[in-house]
């Protein structure tokens, strides 16, 4: 899986309503904090903390005190998002023959799951296909998890179970923290 840290960004960016209630403001021309402040009734310290959060991921420019959209970035995430291309699911030959058979078996053309083996050899092949999806050294939120899961499949509790028990990724107690379980050489 190719791993594209400034979509996950964009979208994080953009899954906050305030943030997006200020691209709406922004979408109709430049203003200023407190002008946006004013129009969506939100303090001038939000406003600053999202406004910052925007132009770290590069979905608004601040030039003498105005904020505005960036039209071309934002088109070119959505573009390179949603143009209709989606990774298709191939079988490495670097795989030995059992797990390519196994992965053809259980997965759908595009990497979707056709169904969750039972518990088993055949589902810790799955689980570290899915498991692929996962940068290591970074933390993930169980909402991000449930996002990158469902590319997979639409149990994504059932996914991140597995995935915990069967020692691929890791989880705070509370649930608030995921991460890739690095394996060690066999």
């Amino acid at each position: 899986m190719d791993e594209n840290p400034e979509i996950l960004s964009f979208v994080k960016a953009l899954a906050s309503a305030d943030r997006l209630r200020i691209v709406g403001v922004l979408a109709r021309g430049k203003a200023s904090q407190s002008d946006i402040a004013e129009q969506l009734h939100l303090s001038i310290r939000d406003v600053f903390n999202h406004l910052s959060f925007l132009v770290e991921v590069g979905i608004v420019h601040e030039e003498d005190g105005l904020y505005d959209l960036d039209e071309k970035t934002i088109e070119s995430f959505a573009r390179g998002q949603f143009e209709g291309k989606r990774p298709s699911f191939e079988a490495g030959e670097e795989q030995p023959e059992d797990v390519r058979k196994v992965l053809k078996s259980y997965l759908n053309a595009d990497g979707t799951l056709k169904q969750i083996p039972p518990q088993g050899n055949k589902l810790l092949i799955i689980l570290n296909f899915i498991a692929g999806a996962f940068a290591y050294d970074t933390n993930y939120t169980e909402k991000e998890v449930n996002m990158i899961l469902r590319r997979f499949h639409v149990d994504t509790a059932a996914l991140r179970r597995y995935l915990v028990d069967n020692g691929l990724m890791g989880r705070e107690s509370n649930g608030t923290r995921y991460w890739r379980v690095k394996q060690e050489a066999k």
